[in-house]
């Protein structure tokens, strides 16, 4: 175990190619996914949270099951979508990044919507009668809920990114694995340590624990900041 921690540290003092080609294609994927499941999933949390209408608790129970879902099933239902005799087939975005993109929007999306929802209706319940009395459009009471509750939505935020950087399932089925071009922290951790090659997968691992510390350590840090200047 020394040996294999020896070599992986190696690995890393040395800033490895294929180390570095595997982190990159991660981040790109996780990062990208992250960004549009943010875009996407906060507008229809918050307007879960202060709206009320036919189908609202069934679309809350919805997303509150799509948080646990298994991975896999989700990489089984865009693998069918992206391949060749599915209505998504002609995009050729099977075994590509874009398509790991897309396997990892539809995981990080429904989780940080499902967040958020209880995190602004919380404020909701608190600020309602204030809005309501200002008059303000629809959209101008979600974007100033979505702004008064910003420090508490880095939980969701940072939910989404552990979802995104740590799946494994749908990925390797969406994107195949492949050296060079899809292959992820995760699914690298996996096949290398099946093959025995345990520096690389703890050099992967290291990396993986680094990231998510330093993005909790990130907005930790703007958040004592952002309370000390503002209260």
């Amino acid at each position: 175990m020394f040996t294999a921690f020896q070599a992986a540290l190696f690995l890393l003092a040395h800033l490895d190619q294929g180390v570095m080609g595997i982190v990159l294609v991660s981040l790109e994927v996780s990062l990208s996914a992250l960004f549009i499941g943010i875009v996407l999933g906060l507008p229809i949390g918050a307007f879960l949270a202060t709206e009320e209408f036919a189908g609202r608790k069934a679309i809350i129970v919805t997303l509150n099951t799509l948080m646990g879902v298994p991975t896999v099933i989700v990489g089984v239902i865009v693998y069918l979508l992206l391949s060749r005799s599915g209505p998504l087939g002609i995009w050729g975005m099977l075994f590509t990044v874009k398509g790991m993109i897309l396997a990892q929007i539809l995981l990080t999306t429904p989780l940080i919507a499902a967040l958020s929802r209880q995190i602004l209706e919380d404020s909701w319940k608190i600020h309602r009668d204030s809005f309501l009395a200002l008059r303000l459009p629809q959209l101008s009471r979600l974007k100033w809920l979505i702004w008064d509750c910003r420090y508490s939505l880095t939980i969701a935020v940072l939910a989404g990114l552990a979802r995104a950087i740590s799946e494994v399932g749908a990925v390797m089925i969406v994107g195949g694995n492949i050296d060079h071009a899809t292959r992820t922290m995760t699914t690298a951790i996996a096949l290398e340590t099946s093959k025995g090659d345990l520096p690389l997968a703890l050099a992967l691992g290291i990396i993986l624990l680094s990231i998510v510390l330093l993005a909790n350590l990130f907005i930790f840090a703007v958040r004592q900041i952002s309370e000390r200047r503002y209260g």
